[in-house]
C-alpha cells in the first residue's frame, strides 16, 4: 500500500518521541501489506475500529496513540487523516476528521 504521507508521521514522532518505533513500524508494515478488504486489515490488525467510508482507526503503542487513515483499496492507497494522543483522538470524529495532527 502508498501511505501518504509519512511526513505526516515524522512531523508527529518528532513532537512525540515515545511514538516513532510504533509508527514507524505500522508504516513498514502498511507499506508492504496489499490490503484488498477490511478483512484483510482486519486479520493483520485485530485492534483496528472501522468507521465511516473506508476508514481505519489503528491503535498505536498500547493505545496511547491514535491513527485514522481512509483506504482506497483500488489505488491500494491509505491516506493519513489523523494522528494524534488517545486524549486528542477523543475529541475529533474519525469518520470526518481531515486533519493530519
Amino acid at each position: 500500500m502508498r501511505v501518504i504521507s509519512k511526513a505526516v508521521l515524522v512531523e508527529f514522532w518528532r513532537k512525540h518521541p515515545a511514538s516513532r518505533h510504533a509508527l514507524q513500524t505500522w508504516f513498514e508494515d502498511a507499506s508492504h501489506a496489499q490490503w484488498k478488504s477490511p478483512q484483510e486489515i482486519k486479520t493483520r490488525y485485530a485492534s483496528a475500529s472501522f468507521v465511516g467510508t473506508n476508514r481505519v482507526v489503528f491503535n498505536i503503542k498500547g493505545n496511547d496513540y491514535r491513527l485514522v487513515v481512509a483506504v482506497a483499496y483500488r489505488f491500494a492507497a491509505l491516506y493519513i487523516k489523523f494522528v494524534g494522543t488517545h486524549a486528542q483522538y477523543d475529541m475529533i470524529d474519525a469518520a470526518t476528521v481531515e486533519n493530519h495532527s
